[in-house]
């Protein structure tokens, strides 16, 4: 074992975290690359969460960023979350198993030595509870070598842990609500982070409620209408309709852009600026948008989302 342990150190061990780039996740990245091992980190993004806070914190780290689309898989979890959902709609603890199986597979192809996340104990009620934790960690299918750097003291060893890869010694005993540890620690090495919360729109109680009403219609949760809903006023035409119906210029250009880029059919007034309305649904009911997009002062352009369009 203890030939292993020497083999082992001097071809550098690495590690793959999980990285949203902000406070919690740097810090479990820094302690980790305090103890000189090979740190790489991966983003995820989505409709529901972007990657550009990852890669921004990864540069200020130093570190090799990439990332990773999770939208196949989110998308699969809000139709069916075995865990069930927080209290909006979302499916925190099978996201975070889906997120640390993904990866574990790239850790496993790629020769890592571990994967780790920024994750607290106590944190958060529902996914970051210590029963949520172990949980996560099973469902992930590499429990043995998931590392939570921050709370890892308060947690059973890891399989590297045990190896001798990671010293435990060095490791946090964070637990709770409260960041200010994780603000001093951040002040020590003069990192900028943004400030905690706000980074999944499934957490979110107003999108939440456009979201469930995509979900209440079979065949309207796609990738494209759940990136598109964030956008305009939202109405529920009939049964399988939802109109939506922009409230700015930049509503207009963002409800545009995501119908055009699946090559949809638009439909423009000439010579007549106002919002742009978008059909998603059944087309049977475009005079229902239409009268609704008058309403709005002058009507501009009907964009039609078949009910069953392909992303």
């Amino acid at each position: 074992m203890g030939n292993h342990k020497r083999i082992t150190r001097q071809m550098g061990v690495r590690a793959l975290g999980a990285f949203s780039g902000g406070l919690d996740s740097m810090i479990a990245a820094k302690v980790l690359l305090d103890q000189s091992i090979e740190v790489e980190v991966v983003s995820f993004s989505s409709p529901f969460f972007g990657s550009d806070s990852g890669r921004t914190g990864a540069m200020q780290l130093g570190i090799p960023w990439r990332e990773i689309d999770f939208s196949e898989t989110i998308m699969s979890l809000l139709r069916n979350p075995p865990s069930g959902f927080g209290n909006n709609c979302n499916p925190c603890i099978d996201c975070h198993a889906g997120m640390f199986r993904k990866l574990g597979e790239t850790a496993s192809a790629e020769g890592f030595d571990l994967i780790f996340s920024g994750e607290v104990a106590g944190q958060r009620p529902m996914s970051q509870n210590r029963g949520s934790l172990n949980r996560v960690a099973r469902l992930s299918g590499f429990r043995e070598i998931l590392l939570r750097p921050l709370s890892a003291k308060l947690l059973p060893p890891t399989d590297p842990e045990k190896r001798g890869l990671v010293d435990r010694s060095r490791l946090l005993r964070l637990s709770g609500r409260s960041r200010k540890p994780q603000i001093l620690i951040a002040e020590e090495h003069g990192f900028q982070y943004k400030a905690p919360g706000g980074g999944c729109l499934l957490t979110d109680p107003n999108y939440c409620s456009r979201l469930k009403m995509l979900m209440e219609i079979p065949g309207l949760l796609t990738e494209t209408n759940a990136r598109m809903i964030r956008f305009g006023r939202i109405f529920r035409l009939s049964k399988d309709t939802i109109g939506l119906v922009g409230r700015s210029e930049e509503d207009n250009a963002k409800l545009e852009e995501l119908a055009l880029k699946g090559g949809e059919i638009t439909w423009a007034l000439p010579d007549r600026p106002g919002p742009t309305g978008v059909l998603i649904g059944n087309r049977d009911n475009l005079e229902k948008l239409k009268s609704l997009v008058a309403k709005r002062v002058k009507p501009c352009i009907l964009t039609l989302l078949p009910k069953d369009c392909k992303i």
